[in-house]
Parts: C-alpha cells; sequence; structure tokens
C-alpha cells in the first residue's frame, strides 16, 4: 500500500472504531455479531489492512449504516 492508501484505510478504520464504541459494543462481540474474525476486525480498525467488500457490508450491517454512508469521508 502506498502512503495514500495507509491514510485511507486508517480514517476508515478510526471510523468503524467510533461508530462502533458509540452504540457500546465490544469488539469481540461487534465481530462475532458481523461474522468476521476479532483479529480481523482488530487490523481493519487500526488501518492495517485492506479488507473486502463483503467484510465492509457485513461491518455497516452491524453499525445499521449503509455501506456508502460507511465510505463517505
Amino acid at each position: 500500500m502506498n502512503t495514500k492508501e495507509e491514510k485511507y484505510f486508517q480514517k476508515l478504520g478510526a471510523k468503524i472504531k467510533q461508530l462502533r464504541e458509540e452504540k457500546e459494543i465490544d469488539q469481540k462481540s461487534f465481530a462475532f455479531d458481523c461474522e468476521i474474525g476479532r483479529t480481523q476486525l482488530y487490523m481493519i480498525e487500526k488501518g492495517r489492512t485492506n479488507p473486502r467488500l463483503l467484510t465492509l457490508i457485513k461491518i455497516a450491517e452491524g453499525l445499521e449504516i449503509s455501506i456508502s454512508e460507511l465510505l463517505r469521508n
């Protein structure tokens, strides 16, 4: 990943974490509810990975928002 991509994924991960914490859901429970691994969610929230579209859809559904709202800067 280049620097621009890294910054985007860090920003996206921070947004996911913020929205999850606003709903007062711990990382482990949220990952379970979204049917993704806790380590995978951790890596996404830290901006250390490029999540697949299906994973982002599951996260958006878990946060009860649209995928477009999740990806909006």
